[in-house]
């Protein structure tokens, strides 16, 4: 590996089974996927969304998807949700955004993820550095993360 990144000793620490992945930096989500030879649906985004004051969620997002904002809304009991601009998710994830993942960030805000990824089988998700993905099973990354799974996401 020739990339360094706080979410693997948090991934080994964890217990989850993992494989690290590594590609050129792809153009898009479908390139990563096509170079990880895995399908779009397998591919999760990590998003970061700001609460409140201090306050931020991961939400997972299978690729070829987008965030439903009523549905993530209701799920959360809000009426606002934000994206942070890069500087702020840097500061509240410890990554830069394109490499964000719950592993090893600054924090461990909750984790929100959508029901398809349950039945994905394996799945990518980031590794903490762009061109690197961490491909697991599906049920126990959800497991491993105490993520609150619902549907929040829409075709993108």
């Amino acid at each position: 590996m020739d990339f360094d990144s706080p979410a693997l000793p948090s991934v080994r620490a964890s217990g989850l089974e993992f494989r690290v992945v590594q590609t050129a930096i792809p153009s898009g989500p479908e390139e990563s996927a096509q170079l990880q030879g895995i399908d779009l649906a397998q591919l999760l985004r990590t998003i970061v969304v700001r609460l409140g004051a201090d306050a931020y969620v991961f939400v997972l997002v299978p690729g070829g998807r987008q965030i439903d904002w009523p549905k993530l809304r209701a799920l959360l009991g809000t009426r606002r949700l934000s994206l942070p601009d890069k500087d702020e998710a840097k500061q509240v994830t410890g990554y830069d955004r394109g490499a964000i993942t719950p592993f090893g960030a600054t924090r461990a805000w909750p984790v929100v993820a959508d029901a398809a990824i349950a039945a994905a089988g394996l799945v990518a998700i980031g590794a903490g550095a762009r061109g690197a993905n961490l491909h697991v099973d599906a049920a126990a990354l959800l497991d491993t993360l105490d993520a609150r799974v619902a549907d929040v996401t829409k075709p993108g």
